[in-house]
């Protein structure tokens, strides 16, 4: 089953990658008392996501933290040192990059795609939510290989 709005964001285990390395956080502590905007991609360094995903939270940042966000943060079934390679190279330190290893957390949202086809085997499905203190506030599913409604425009229009 998919989440929805209004349903609480599962309480898995996510991994950020700090100085002192992996850290893990969990999803319900970590989402609590604060509102997220949250965007979830197929894969870190993959073509729509690393020029069209990523860039389009990391230039509308400012204008999401207008609009009440208090913090951005990307995922995807990548280890943590991958997503903070990625954020290194592409992002800015407006993004948390909260990795999915295991497809925890986008299994426990019912949105897992199969990447087998393109030997990336079990991943998330391109999303974007806001979060407010741990609920699901607005939830943005693309369609399979559609980059419309999971981008920072698209969730501005819903702020």
């Amino acid at each position: 089953m998919t989440i929805s709005v209004g349903d609480k964001v599962p309480d898995v285990t996510l991994v950020k990658a700090t100085a002192d390395g992996p850290q893990q956080v969990q999803a319900g502590e970590y989402f609590a008392g604060k509102k997220v905007a949250l965007f979830s991609v197929p894969g870190a360094f993959t073509p729509t996501c690393s020029a069209k995903h990523l860039p389009g939270f990391v230039d509308k940042a400012g204008d999401l933290k207008a609009k009440g966000i208090d913090e951005i943060v990307g995922t995807a079934v990548n280890d943590a040192f991958v997503m903070e390679a990625w954020n290194k190279s592409g992002g800015s330190d407006d993004i948390t990059m909260l990795a999915d290893g295991n497809a925890d957390f986008v299994e426990a949202l019912g949105l897992t795609m199969d990447g087998s086809g393109y030997g990336m085997g079990k991943r998330g499905q391109r999303f974007s939510m806001v979060i407010n203190d741990g609920v699901v506030e607005q939830l943005n599913i693309e369609a399979p290989g559609d980059f419309k409604v999971s981008s920072a425009e698209y969730m501005l229009g819903q702020l």
